[in-house]
Formats: structure tokens, sequence, C-alpha cells
């Protein structure tokens, strides 16, 4: 039996999709951090979004009953890292005793808000 041969021609081709290579996005997370110790009442919610807002972060940040700060922030993971590690410094008002994090579903926001 012989067989049969198909002419594929521009017709066919053009039918696929093309891509194109996209620039890969970094992954988002989402991790909340408590900060402990002397950081209410030295401008620590105010130097926390600001820092956040340089590192392409968003979230929010809070003071607690207890003393400490609440932060939520999203962002790529190295920029979540230098966050977490100027939170351990603080603002030079502040004095950190202890910082917490763990990680959190992600909420998609795109701001930096100071919450009361």
């Amino acid at each position: 039996m012989a067989r049969r041969s198909r002419n594929r021609g521009d017709t066919d081709r053009d039918g696929f999709i093309k891509t194109t290579r996209q620039p890969q996005q970094p992954l988002k997370e989402r991790w909340r951090f408590l900060i402990e110790g002397s950081v209410q009442g030295v401008g620590f919610r105010q130097s926390c979004r600001q820092r956040a807002i340089d590192l392409g972060l968003c979230g929010w940040v809070r003071n607690l009953k207890d003393g400490s700060v609440e932060v939520q922030a999203e962002g790529g993971e190295r920029a979540l890292n230098e966050l977490r590690l100027w939170f351990e410094r603080g603002p030079s008002t502040a004095s950190v005793s202890r910082v917490l994090f763990s990680k959190m579903p992600v909420t998609g926001h795109d701001w930096f808000d100071i919450r009361t």
C-alpha cells in the first residue's frame, strides 16, 4: 500500500501557536513578621513602610497591644529577606529584641499601608 504524502504549506504552519520568551517574573510570597522590643513610638511603622516600598513590596504594618509590631509583606523572596534583615536592626531609634516570621497565602494586593 502506498503512503500518501501531505504537503504542509504555510497555511498549516500558521495554525500553530507562536511563543516568545517572556522575562520570568519572580514568584511572589507573603510573609508575616512579628517584631518585638522597643518598637512603638519610635517611627518604626513609617520607616518600615518606606523600606518596604523601596524594596518593591506590598502589604501593611501595625502596632499590637502587647507592644510589638506586626507586618505582612508580599513580594519576591529576596526582597522579603532584605526586609527581614532590616527588621533585625530597625530604625536607629528602635531596639529590636526578636523577629519572628512565617509564610502566608499570597493576596495580590499592590500597596503598603500603615494600619492602626
